[in-house]
Protein backbone atom coordinates (compact mmCIF):
# COMPACT_ATOMS: atom_id res chain seq x y z
CA UNK A 1 0.00 0.00 0.00
CA UNK A 2 1.48 3.39 -1.15
CA UNK A 3 1.57 6.32 1.90
CA UNK A 4 -0.91 8.15 -0.30
CA UNK A 5 -3.59 5.24 -0.55
CA UNK A 6 -3.38 4.69 3.58
CA UNK A 7 -3.94 8.56 3.79
CA UNK A 8 -6.97 8.52 1.33
CA UNK A 9 -8.50 5.46 3.50
CA UNK A 10 -8.04 7.04 7.27
CA UNK A 11 -9.68 10.15 5.36
CA UNK A 12 -12.91 8.26 4.14
CA UNK A 13 -13.03 6.11 7.58
CA UNK A 14 -12.82 9.11 9.60
CA UNK A 15 -13.13 12.98 8.47
CA UNK A 16 -11.55 14.56 11.02
CA UNK A 17 -9.14 12.67 12.13
CA UNK A 18 -8.85 11.30 15.44
CA UNK A 19 -5.66 11.80 17.97
CA UNK A 20 -4.34 8.32 18.22
CA UNK A 21 -4.49 8.25 14.05
CA UNK A 22 -2.25 11.19 14.06
CA UNK A 23 1.21 10.08 14.36
CA UNK A 24 0.32 7.57 11.28
CA UNK A 25 -1.13 10.70 9.13
CA UNK A 26 2.60 12.17 9.70
CA UNK A 27 4.63 9.45 9.15
CA UNK A 28 2.33 6.75 6.52
CA UNK A 29 5.60 5.28 5.14
CA UNK A 30 7.08 4.67 8.77
CA UNK A 31 3.77 3.57 9.78
CA UNK A 32 2.98 0.95 7.05
CA UNK A 33 6.17 -0.30 7.37
CA UNK A 34 5.97 -0.96 11.14
CA UNK A 35 2.96 -2.66 10.51
CA UNK A 36 3.72 -4.98 7.90
CA UNK A 37 6.68 -6.19 10.31
CA UNK A 38 4.08 -6.46 13.32
CA UNK A 39 1.91 -8.74 10.77
CA UNK A 40 4.78 -10.66 9.74
CA UNK A 41 5.85 -11.61 13.41
CA UNK A 42 2.06 -12.99 13.83
CA UNK A 43 2.74 -14.58 10.92
CA UNK A 44 6.09 -16.61 12.11
CA UNK A 45 3.70 -18.09 15.24
CA UNK A 46 0.52 -18.79 13.33
CA UNK A 47 1.80 -20.21 10.23
CA UNK A 48 3.18 -23.30 11.97
CA UNK A 49 -0.45 -23.65 13.84
CA UNK A 50 -2.03 -23.16 10.15
CA UNK A 51 -0.26 -25.55 8.53
CA UNK A 52 -1.09 -27.95 11.56
CA UNK A 53 -5.03 -27.05 10.76
CA UNK A 54 -4.93 -28.37 6.95
CA UNK A 55 -6.60 -31.50 7.79
CA UNK A 56 -9.64 -29.44 9.96
CA UNK A 57 -9.90 -27.13 7.35
CA UNK A 58 -9.66 -30.08 4.58
CA UNK A 59 -12.69 -31.70 6.40
CA UNK A 60 -14.17 -28.29 7.10
CA UNK A 61 -14.37 -27.80 3.22
CA UNK A 62 -16.14 -31.28 2.34
CA UNK A 63 -18.72 -30.77 5.34
CA UNK A 64 -19.81 -26.92 3.96
CA UNK A 65 -19.79 -28.71 0.63
CA UNK A 66 -22.06 -31.56 1.47
CA UNK A 67 -24.23 -29.75 3.18
CA UNK A 68 -24.60 -26.82 0.35
CA UNK A 69 -25.24 -29.53 -2.32
CA UNK A 70 -27.73 -31.36 -0.33
CA UNK A 71 -29.87 -28.19 1.00
CA UNK A 72 -28.61 -28.50 4.45
CA UNK A 73 -27.31 -24.81 4.55
CA UNK A 74 -29.57 -23.64 6.95
CA UNK A 75 -29.10 -26.41 9.32
CA UNK A 76 -25.45 -25.81 8.44
CA UNK A 77 -25.91 -22.06 9.74
CA UNK A 78 -26.83 -23.29 13.63
CA UNK A 79 -23.75 -25.93 13.71
CA UNK A 80 -21.05 -23.21 13.37
CA UNK A 81 -22.26 -20.81 15.37
CA UNK A 82 -25.33 -21.21 17.83
CA UNK A 83 -26.31 -17.31 17.53
CA UNK A 84 -26.73 -17.46 14.15
CA UNK A 85 -30.53 -18.68 12.53
CA UNK A 86 -31.35 -18.14 8.95
CA UNK A 87 -35.31 -17.20 8.02
CA UNK A 88 -37.63 -16.10 6.08
CA UNK A 89 -36.88 -12.60 7.34
CA UNK A 90 -33.15 -12.96 6.76
CA UNK A 91 -29.99 -13.83 8.95
CA UNK A 92 -30.63 -13.69 12.86
CA UNK A 93 -27.94 -13.40 15.11
CA UNK A 94 -27.32 -13.04 18.80
CA UNK A 95 -24.73 -11.15 20.59
CA UNK A 96 -22.12 -10.01 17.83
CA UNK A 97 -24.18 -7.37 15.78
CA UNK A 98 -27.44 -8.67 17.01
CA UNK A 99 -30.85 -8.54 15.00
CA UNK A 100 -32.04 -9.32 11.93
CA UNK A 101 -30.37 -8.66 8.63
CA UNK A 102 -31.77 -8.85 5.17
CA UNK A 103 -30.08 -10.86 3.22
CA UNK A 104 -31.75 -10.20 -0.69
CA UNK A 105 -29.95 -11.70 -3.21
CA UNK A 106 -26.17 -11.62 -1.74
CA UNK A 107 -24.45 -14.61 -1.32
CA UNK A 108 -23.45 -16.44 1.89
CA UNK A 109 -19.20 -16.87 1.98
CA UNK A 110 -18.14 -18.84 5.66
CA UNK A 111 -14.86 -18.33 6.47
CA UNK A 112 -13.17 -20.84 8.63
CA UNK A 113 -10.84 -19.86 11.53
CA UNK A 114 -8.42 -21.15 13.65
CA UNK A 115 -10.08 -19.27 16.99
CA UNK A 116 -12.07 -20.52 20.06
CA UNK A 117 -15.45 -21.75 19.97
CA UNK A 118 -17.41 -18.75 20.83
CA UNK A 119 -15.45 -16.28 17.92
CA UNK A 120 -17.81 -15.06 15.35
CA UNK A 121 -16.84 -12.52 12.92
CA UNK A 122 -19.92 -11.17 10.71
CA UNK A 123 -19.37 -8.70 7.39
CA UNK A 124 -23.02 -7.29 6.50
CA UNK A 125 -21.66 -4.14 4.67
CA UNK A 126 -20.79 -6.02 1.26
CA UNK A 127 -22.99 -5.62 -1.13
CA UNK A 128 -22.58 -8.84 -3.48
CA UNK A 129 -21.96 -10.86 0.05
CA UNK A 130 -22.55 -11.67 3.38
CA UNK A 131 -19.03 -12.87 5.42
CA UNK A 132 -19.26 -15.16 8.27
CA UNK A 133 -16.15 -15.84 9.86
CA UNK A 134 -16.64 -18.70 12.38
CA UNK A 135 -13.98 -21.68 14.64
CA UNK A 136 -13.11 -24.65 13.17
CA UNK A 137 -14.24 -27.55 14.90
CA UNK A 138 -11.82 -28.67 17.22
CA UNK A 139 -9.22 -25.37 16.32
CA UNK A 140 -9.49 -24.69 20.30
CA UNK A 141 -7.37 -27.74 20.63
CA UNK A 142 -4.51 -25.88 18.18
CA UNK A 143 -3.98 -23.63 20.62
CA UNK A 144 -3.73 -26.43 23.80
CA UNK A 145 0.21 -26.37 25.37
CA UNK A 146 -0.58 -28.76 28.28
CA UNK A 147 -0.40 -32.03 26.12
CA UNK A 148 0.17 -33.26 22.94
CA UNK A 149 -1.43 -36.82 22.18
CA UNK A 150 -0.11 -37.62 18.88
CA UNK A 151 3.25 -37.34 20.65
CA UNK A 152 2.36 -39.36 22.93
CA UNK A 153 0.86 -41.76 20.88
CA UNK A 154 4.04 -42.02 18.37
CA UNK A 155 6.69 -39.84 20.43
CA UNK A 156 7.80 -36.57 19.44
CA UNK A 157 10.51 -37.21 16.69
CA UNK A 158 7.71 -39.21 15.02
CA UNK A 159 5.30 -37.07 15.94
CA UNK A 160 6.60 -33.51 14.72
CA UNK A 161 7.98 -35.84 11.13
CA UNK A 162 4.17 -36.41 10.31
CA UNK A 163 3.51 -32.54 10.81
CA UNK A 164 6.51 -31.97 8.95
CA UNK A 165 5.47 -33.79 6.05
CA UNK A 166 2.46 -31.48 4.90
CA UNK A 167 3.46 -32.05 1.90
CA UNK A 168 5.88 -35.11 0.06
CA UNK A 169 9.42 -34.61 0.68
CA UNK A 170 12.66 -36.15 0.32
CA UNK A 171 14.85 -37.64 2.94
CA UNK A 172 16.89 -34.85 2.25
CA UNK A 173 14.87 -32.16 2.78
CA UNK A 174 13.34 -33.91 6.08
CA UNK A 175 16.84 -34.49 7.53
CA UNK A 176 17.07 -31.03 7.02
CA UNK A 177 14.12 -29.25 8.29
CA UNK A 178 14.01 -31.76 10.88
CA UNK A 179 17.97 -31.09 11.92
CA UNK A 180 18.38 -34.39 12.65
CA UNK A 181 21.03 -37.34 11.39
CA UNK A 182 19.83 -39.31 8.29
CA UNK A 183 20.35 -42.57 10.37
CA UNK A 184 17.91 -41.22 12.99
CA UNK A 185 15.67 -40.41 10.09
CA UNK A 186 15.84 -43.79 8.32
CA UNK A 187 14.97 -44.99 11.69
CA UNK A 188 12.38 -43.28 12.76
CA UNK A 189 10.83 -43.50 8.93
CA UNK A 190 10.97 -47.64 8.86
CA UNK A 191 8.67 -47.57 12.08
CA UNK A 192 6.08 -45.19 10.27
CA UNK A 193 6.01 -46.64 7.25
CA UNK A 194 5.73 -49.94 9.42
CA UNK A 195 2.78 -48.53 11.14
CA UNK A 196 1.31 -47.12 7.38
CA UNK A 197 1.74 -43.50 8.47
CA UNK A 198 3.63 -42.90 5.95
CA UNK A 199 4.57 -43.85 2.20
CA UNK A 200 8.48 -43.96 0.50
CA UNK A 201 8.84 -43.41 -3.54
CA UNK A 202 11.67 -43.88 -4.79
CA UNK A 203 11.96 -41.07 -8.08
CA UNK A 204 15.64 -41.48 -9.72
CA UNK A 205 18.43 -41.46 -6.97
CA UNK A 206 15.71 -39.64 -4.51
CA UNK A 207 13.33 -41.35 -1.74
CA UNK A 208 10.19 -39.26 -1.56
CA UNK A 209 8.59 -39.46 1.86
CA UNK A 210 4.60 -38.81 2.14
CA UNK A 211 1.69 -39.07 4.50
CA UNK A 212 -0.49 -41.58 3.96
CA UNK A 213 -4.37 -41.27 4.60
CA UNK A 214 -4.37 -43.22 7.90
CA UNK A 215 -2.23 -40.67 8.85
CA UNK A 216 -3.77 -37.85 7.88
CA UNK A 217 -6.61 -39.56 10.12
CA UNK A 218 -4.61 -39.47 13.30
CA UNK A 219 -3.73 -36.25 12.88
CA UNK A 220 -7.17 -35.06 12.60
CA UNK A 221 -8.50 -37.62 15.49
CA UNK A 222 -5.31 -35.67 17.90
CA UNK A 223 -6.47 -32.10 16.83
CA UNK A 224 -10.08 -32.96 18.41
Amino acid sequence: MSPDLLLKDLEQAFGPLPAHWRAAADRPDRWLGGYAGALADVWAVAEPLWSRARPLLDREVARVGVASVRGGADALLGSIAGRLVRDEKGLVIEGVAAGVHELGDRSLVLVPMLAGKDALIVGLDDPEAVWIGYPIPAAGRMWRTDSDDLSELVGPVRAELLRTLDRPMTMAMLAGGMNIPPSSLTFHCDRLVAARLIARERRGREVWIDRTPRAGALLELCLR
